[in-house]
């Protein structure tokens, strides 16, 4: 896989993960029909995955030690007021 294909398929990947649609498909349909027919795999489509979960966790990294600190506190017995 060239760079320029692992570009656009990244580009594809990040545009239809949020939504409601099937992004790991329209990646694979992408590939097909622009690449000579070739499926980009499922180790390209594990990484893209890996990106999209990584961006994610980044974007709402406050929020979630947030809640996870709450969550902590609440086993313990000391919910915040």
């Amino acid at each position: 896989m060239g760079w320029l294909e692992a570009i656009v398929l990244g580009i594809v990947q990040g545009l239809t993960e949020f939504l409601p649609i099937s992004s790991s498909a329209h990646v694979s349909i992408v590939g097909q029909l622009f690449f000579d027919g070739r499926d980009p795999g499922a180790a390209f489509t594990a990484v893209t995955q890996l990106g999209t979960e990584t961006a994610v966790l980044v974007f709402f990294w406050n929020d979630i030690t947030r809640i996870i600190k709450r969550w902590c506190l609440a086993l313990a017995g000391k919910v915040p007021k």
